[in-house]
């Protein structure tokens, strides 16, 4: 980490970008893509001059992409404009495939919202502790005790004590922490059950864990205080009113379908309706003449929370505060999902972007049940990855290829 007099210039420089990123920014929202979608610079004089880029450069990242994951595409917006859409592999504008952990981000927005439109039933917001009998009626009686105390805003920062799955550590101000190994029930648990008796590493907020429990259970709140499926709630709060096309989650999975919709992830949207998220965030949860997410929580998803000081993650998006990501500006925050997707907002510089990726298995539509319309391309069905050897240093993959190529497509901003 660089001493703070060697980052004043830095952050001066952030700073005049803030600004300059600001003058550029105009009112202007994308029609739905059914409308005309959103307005596109193809000759590289008008990427330069009027969005302030170098094609050159996003097509060294895109390159680089192609060598991260099987199946996928890039999608780059600087003000308000379409610069780059690239697709490889079974990557296309109109494909639906698992975003995996992407979804996190819309069960965090999408409680953003409830939170103001519901205040009057959880008045205390992000400080609520939901295991009570009133939020989380079938998650008594409690496994742990311990989770009495997990807050809202704790599920929503990984910091709630919950055991992150796979092979995931624990970390305790930025020290990680090995976890023994927790094994599955022997018995057949829907969803819900599954994620309110997921085991305890920690006692709430002394850790943080990448546990998908966590979100999943902060949609089930809002499950309740709505009345209605999360899935529905993003259609009429955010889907509907920002213009999605087709769009779902991947809920058929083994012969079985989820009956609820899955906070912990899995979301499947268009690629260009997949940068829309984005770009709300970018201007402050506003859409056209509509607050659709209120200012503030979106302002507390790009800074370093106080629900987590052990990681920089804040309400399910990874924040560029500790300058981890040194190749871009200190206000970028992002959230990706297994498989080496990502989405992106970097404010700073008037930039969002869509980081399309993944395997055969998440590109398979019985995943959404949503109908093909366009033809796939196979030509990377039997794509492998570079091998780890003496030879080979491999590609840079999963969320180190997502911080990479944040750090490549800043690096074509020219102003």
């Amino acid at each position: 980490m660089a001493s703070f007099v060697s980052r004043v210039p830095l952050l001066l420089i952030f700073a005049c970008a803030l600004h300059l990123g600001s003058a550029e920014k105009d009112d202007y929202f994308p029609p739905p893509d059914k409308n005309g979608g959103w307005r596109a610079l193809t000759d590289p004089g008008q990427i330069r001059a009027l969005a302030g880029m170098d094609l050159s450069r996003l097509d060294q990242a895109f390159e680089f992409e192609k060598e991260t994951s099987q199946h996928g595409g890039l999608v780059v917006v600087r003000h308000g404009y379409l610069v780059y859409e690239k697709y490889f592999g079974k990557g296309n504008r109109e494909a639906h495939p698992d975003m995996a952990s992407i979804g996190k981000a819309f069960t965090s927005i999408s409680c953003g919202v409830m939170l103001k439109e519901k205040h009057d039933q959880i008045p205390d917001g992000l400080e609520t502790k939901v295991f009570t009998e009133k939020y989380l009626p079938e998650a008594f009686p409690l496994s742990d005790p311990s989770k009495a105390d997990i807050k809202l805003g704790q599920l929503l920062s990984m910091s709630s004590g919950m055991h992150g799955e796979g092979g995931n550590p624990g970390i305790v101000h930025g020290i990680d922490q090995k976890l023994a190994s927790v094994p599955r029930p022997a018995e057949v648990q829907d969803q819900d059950t599954s994620a309110l008796r997921a085991a305890m590493w920690t006692k709430p907020g002394e850790g943080y864990s990448y546990s998908s429990a966590s979100p999943h259970i902060a949609s089930i709140v809002l499950r309740h205080l709505t009345g209605m499926e999360m899935q529905q709630y993003i259609q009429e709060r955010l889907a509907g009113p920002m213009g999605f096309g087709s769009w779902g989650y991947a809920l058929h999975r083994n012969g079985v379908t989820l009956p609820h919709t899955p906070g912990g992830g899995s979301i499947a949207l268009r690629a260009t309706d997949a940068v829309r998220l984005p770009y709300l965030l970018l201007h402050g949860g506003k859409w056209e003449s509509k607050q659709l997410v209120p200012a503030k929580y979106v302002a507390m998803c790009g800074r370093p929370s106080p629900y987590n000081p052990h990681s920089p993650m804040s309400l399910m998006f990874e924040v560029n505060a500790d300058d981890h990501v040194f190749g871009a500006p200190l206000d970028a925050f992002f959230k990706s999902g297994a498989g080496g997707s990502g989405i992106y907002v970097v404010p700073s510089l008037d930039l969002v972007l869509y980081k399309m990726a993944g395997n055969d298995a998440q590109f398979n539509p019985d995943l959404t049940g949503l109908p093909l319309t366009y033809e796939v391309d196979h030509s990377r069905d039997n794509w492998k990855p570079l091998p780890h050897d003496q030879f080979h240093d491999g590609p840079v993959g999963g969320d180190d290829g997502v911080r990479r190529l944040l750090e490549m497509v800043v690096a074509a901003v020219l102003q």
